[in-house]
């Protein structure tokens, strides 16, 4: 829940064309006007950076993450000390493909250029720190217009969990996603209290179901939802419906901006003195059937749908590479010395030092990961039985003080007595001049990859 009662925000209206430099303008007025609202958080709408008028130009216009029109936002939130949400902006990136084999010694690789749609998070300091892209991409044919997305825009592969700001728990989103309940109801379920749905919507399907669908996802989810939007004519071609919105979790609009297409902006104050009520006279969370229906999000598959976000493992900065599996409260990764052959670890997202430290939904978020891991490696080893071992503190062997599982398939003969494993596994962490039993970077990521893979394919 968030940490105040009253949350101040600004919800952006704007209409973006190919002229980049025109609608970073149009941001910065927006943003230095929201400033003297004294806001907390302005949010912005998709295709924020621009709306190009063909895949070319849409291709040469993208950038990455790390390229100046982010950077410009970056300073942007500093200079203002706002947090700031862009709803959707190209996100280019290059991924080398394996090619053909040129000879024994030499392999040629291809470059791909992919663009996502991705809405991204900066704080107050200038940091990023979330990234989404969008999950469901906009290929329709209706009577009004044809539109196909996925002829320049690569598909997102993860929902981020809601991340925390000073306004509360948010979940990301992206216009078309809106059509889609399934991933707002997970959002909730791990905690989001505010939807965000940065649009440029179609102009009739505006009309029709803009209004009823942010509201829906309101009420079911007894959220506040979010949604900028675009407006007017970005070219010959295109148009966007507008009607920014904000609604609260009781289906209420709380503010809509109108319908001339110019720089608009909603002033809204989240109240979640009402957020609370609403859950707790109508708790319909508590009355889901789990029973017999149930909605769970998968593992990422992909290095890069991970999130923005930072793991650590007694303070040391974990490669997202070697991270195959994140629920809400652990992750696994591969192991750098390995006791045997598919040892991997399992820690708490949050670095408490021992097991009692946890709550008892981190605990039970970290046993049933570990149950999952413990399968995952069984089938990829070949193996009928596992070592799944916690060192709760340093008196039983706990090197690093942050909460961890050494999960280790097992096979008949492996060690010539069976509990020489825990022999072993404590001498391992002290023997780190031992270059036989340091793994490379990329056996470790190699390894990830077939964990993500058996996971997908397990479903768990």
């Amino acid at each position: 829940m968030a940490t105040q009662n009253m949350a101040r925000i600004a919800v952006v209206q704007m209409r973006s064309t190919v002229d980049k430099q025109h609608n970073l303008q149009q941001i910065k007025t927006i943003t230095e006007r929201a400033k003297q609202n004294d806001v907390q958080f302005v949010f912005f709408p998709e295709c924020c950076d621009f709306v190009g008028t063909n895949r070319n130009e849409t291709v040469n216009l993208s950038e990455p993450l790390t390229g100046s029109t982010v950077q410009e936002y970056r300073k942007l939130a500093r200079q203002h000390n706002l947090w700031l949400s862009f709803g959707g902006v190209h996100e280019t990136i290059i991924e080398k493909l394996p090619g053909s084999v040129v000879s024994e010694a030499m392999t040629e690789s291809v470059e791909k250029q992919n663009i996502y749609n991705t809405h991204i998070v900066i704080d107050n300091a200038g940091e990023l720190v979330a990234y989404y892209r969008k999950l469901h991409l906009f290929n329709v044919n209706t009577p009004e217009f044809k539109f196909r997305e996925s002829e320049t825009v690569k598909a997102g592969c993860d929902l981020v969990p809601p991340i925390e700001t000073p306004i509360g728990r948010i979940g990301l989103q992206i216009c078309y996603d809106v059509r889609f309940p399934e991933p707002s109801t997970i959002l909730r379920k791990l905690g989001a209290e505010i939807l965000t749905y940065p649009s440029a919507f179609a102009v009739s399907t505006g009309h029709a179901h803009w209004e009823v669908l942010l509201r829906a996802r309101a009420i079911e989810n007894q959220c506040f939802v979010v949604a900028p939007a675009q407006i007017g004519f970005h070219n010959e071609k295109r148009a966007s419906y507008g009607h920014a919105m904000v609604v609260n979790p009781w289906g209420v609009i709380l503010g809509q901006t109108s319908d001339h297409p110019d720089l608009d902006v909603i002033v809204a104050e989240l109240d979640f003195a009402k957020l609370a009520s609403v859950r707790a006279n109508m708790p319909c969370f508590e009355h889901r059937r789990d029973d017999v229906y149930s909605l769970k999000c998968l593992p990422t598959v992909s290095v890069t749908c991970h999130r923005a976000t930072k793991y650590t493992f007694g303070g040391i900065e974990i490669s997202p590479e070697t991270i195959f599996y994140v629920s809400k409260h652990s992750f696994a990764f591969t192991n750098i010395r390995c006791v045997v052959p598919g040892h991997v670890l399992v820690a708490t997202r949050r670095p408490a030092a021992r097991l009692p430290d946890l709550s008892p939904t981190e605990i039970d978020d970290f046993f049933q990961t570990v149950c999952k891991v413990q399968k995952t490696a069984e089938l990829l080893y070949n193996a009928t039985s596992s070592t799944v071992t916690v060192q709760d503190g340093p008196d039983a062997g706990q090197t690093i003080s942050h909460v961890h599982c050494h999960i280790m398939p097992r096979h008949a003969g492996d060690f010539s007595e069976n509990d020489q494993i825990y022999w072993e596994l404590a001498l391992h962490d002290k023997k780190q001049s031992d270059e036989r039993r340091t793994r490379s970077f990329e056996d470790m990521t190699a390894e990830a990859e077939r964990f993500r893979k058996e996971i997908l394919k397990m479903g768990i």
